[in-house]
């Protein structure tokens, strides 16, 4: 039995950050019923080529175990058949511009008098509160605008975008573990309340490290192309064919690397002896480095470092990763019911079992009759 089952959710959300929150909540066993717009749905479904059968890879995605209705939200007698069906929910996920579902009575203060075991889980890019409050948002515009860009890419080298839409992903999750918390907090008190998530929160929670040490120094962090400004050994070192990641990330881990790279005497060299004096020093550490890696393969570092106790890692690209035996011994690569196509799954099992894929994405209302029968609208 997966943890959410009989816990019902309705998600007026679109494109990522809202849909993925939906998406954790249904792989968890939720029913979630997704109200998409009549003319053509979720702007998500035409995010390609590529496309499988009509629909693009992040709606699949984003919205398998869920099934969908449409709403024309302009039309009153669909909001009041929407709010009459909001009876018996759980959870209403939502990312629409902020303001809009107010403006149809449909936002947490009106929705939570009439349904107050209700948890109102709202998604946005800039929260719920100051000056941008009102202004909506993508992922590009929110990492730049929050910093993430300046921190990314090759030092000296242009803001460049994090390559995955981690701002979306991670407010789904942020929302998703704070809908968990309030369905909790409702055992408990009987009452519903409102979870909000946001874009540029999400940002800043992901820059803490980064805050803490400006806070510190006053110094504005700098991108590093594969590793750490405050820690060394920490990055990718060029071997004869091509980079592997060595990341002895602490006084122990560099001793053995020192010996694995056949300078032991570096343990005792009090340039190197700790992190710290490394971090000063680093100008004299890793360009020594880079020329002992640059004397054999990447397979011959990797034996000869694991064999040390060293972590370190190959730069891998999607098809190698893919191709791992760790990836499939996961269970994460699911085959989806009728869709012809595997998928990643939930990242997190229960009791040794990982929650299965139990539906692909649905087609644009495709549980329209089904849901809405079981209704006389208003």
């Amino acid at each position: 039995m997966l943890p959410l089952e009989g816990i019902k959710v309705v998600e007026i959300a679109q494109n990522l950050a809202g849909p993925y929150a939906g998406a954790i909540l249904a792989a968890l066993g939720a029913d979630v019923v997704k109200v998409e717009r009549p003319d053509g749905g979720d702007d998500a479904r035409g995010w390609g080529p590529p496309f499988w059968r009509g629909t693009s890879p992040a709606f699949l995605t984003m919205n398998r175990d869920k099934r969908s209705i449409t709403l024309d939200l302009k039309d009153p007698a669909e909001v009041a058949w929407l709010t009459t069906y909001l009876d018996d929910a759980d959870v209403l996920v939502e990312n629409l511009r902020p303001g809009v579902l107010e403006a149809l009575g449909l936002g947490p203060d009106a929705l939570l008098a009439r349904h107050p075991r209700l948890v109102y889980c709202a998604l946005s890019a800039f929260g719920r509160t100051g000056p941008l409050s009102l202004r909506p948002g993508y992922e590009p515009m929110v990492q730049a605008f929050a910093g993430l860009m300046t921190v990314n890419g090759d030092e000296g080298g242009p803001p460049t975008r994090i390559g995955t839409s981690i701002l979306d992903y991670g407010t789904g999750m942020w929302a998703a573990l704070g809908t968990l918390a309030a369905l909790v907090r409702r055992q408990q008190t009987g009452r519903g309340g409102v979870v909000d998530a946001s874009l540029f929160e999400t940002a800043l929670a992901w820059l803490t490290g980064h805050h803490a040490s400006y806070r510190i120094t006053g110094e504005l962090p700098v991108p590093h192309r594969s590793g750490s400004r405050r820690l060394v050994v920490f990055q990718a070192f060029e071997a004869k064919d091509g980079p592997l990641i060595v990341a002895a990330a602490n006084d122990r881990l560099f001793i053995k690397l020192a010996r694995a790279l056949g300078r032991p005497e570096w343990a005792e060299d009090p340039r190197f002896t700790t992190n710290a004096a490394r971090v000063a020093n680093r100008a004299a550490l890793i360009p020594e480095i880079e020329a002992i890696m640059k004397t054999r393969t990447k397979a011959e570092w990797l034996e000869r470092l694991e064999q040390a106790g060293v972590p370190c890692a190959p730069i891998q690209n999607l098809a190698e990763v893919l191709a791992e035996p760790q990836t499939a011994a996961t269970g994460m690569l699911q085959a989806v019911p009728d869709l012809g196509l595997e998928l990643l799954g939930l990242p997190l099992s229960f009791d040794g079992e990982r929650p299965p894929i139990r539906r692909r994405a649905p087609h644009l209302g495709e549980h329209d009759g089904e849901i809405r029968g079981r209704l006389t609208p208003p």
